[in-house]
């Protein structure tokens, strides 16, 4: 069988830790970025290769190109043609009204959750296309929820960013669906991860899952689920969809 490579940025924590997680127990060879917490994805690798696995975790910042260029020549050493890529990485910020927000703070949320996501598409894309002499594969954006709600009152910047990625990821599978790749996007709720600490609340998820139809928060092996399903031959005929995994919401 072929090898089958998956890169997933931001891979250290929450939701992306459970894609590694379950993509090695897949029979997947996993390669992913982390920003600052080294003691974090050492005992993400530890996890995987105490299962059998094989993983692979670099220090890259999706803000810097660089750091993307040598995340990505990092996988194609290591593990050798790429198969999967999960633009997973994203940040939010303290809740704040429009008005209270800063350029500088809209700068760094679109240049981390949109510009880094186009880059890290735009490097799969040179490997994966037949265009380009490549064999195909599968890209999986992690949107959020809150590119349809707006996140008022709390962060729609983050919102907007995500929309973005909505339309990337529209945009860029009708664009590559003859050279084949196949591209995807997932939007969790209201998951329980310290993403939320971020934003200053860190028991957000309990205080809003009362307006969830399920009434309770998702757990990221919840959305892990869905990308690998997305990433998988499963999946054959399925580009430019959204899924949402937000327990009705």
């Amino acid at each position: 069988m072929e090898a089958k490579i998956m890169l997933i940025t931001g891979g250290s924590r929450g939701i992306g830790s459970a894609i590694a997680e379950l993509a090695a127990a897949e029979g997947y060879a996993v390669c992913f970025s982390y920003k600052s917490n080294r003691e974090a994805a050492d005992a993400v690798v530890e996890r995987i290769v105490g299962n059998g696995g094989q993983a692979l975790a670099v220090q890259a910042d999706v803000a810097v190109e660089d750091d993307i260029l040598r995340l990505f020549e990092a996988s194609d050493r290591r593990f050798g043609p790429l198969t999967v890529l999960v633009n997973n990485a994203g940040i939010l910020e303290k809740q704040m009204r429009v008005e209270q927000m800063d350029a500088a703070r809209m700068q760094r949320i679109f240049t981390t959750n949109v510009v880094g996501s186009f880059l890290c598409a735009r490097e799969a894309v040179r490997r994966m296309s037949t265009a380009h002499g490549g064999k195909g594969g599968a890209i999986v954006n992690i949107s959020s929820i809150a590119a349809r709600a707006g996140g008022p009152g709390e962060y729609v910047d983050y919102a907007a960013s995500k929309g973005a990625i909505d339309t990337l990821t529209v945009g860029l599978a009708k664009e590559v669906a003859t050279e084949g790749i196949r591209v995807n996007g997932v939007r969790p709720g209201v998951i329980y991860t310290d993403i939320h600490a971020s934003g200053g609340e860190p028991g957000r998820v309990d205080r809003v899952k009362v307006n969830v139809p399920m009434q309770r928060g998702g757990q990221p092996q919840e959305i892990a689920e869905a990308v690998l399903w997305l990433a998988s031959g499963k999946a054959s005929y399925v580009t430019g969809t959204l899924i949402d995994v937000t327990g009705g919401r």
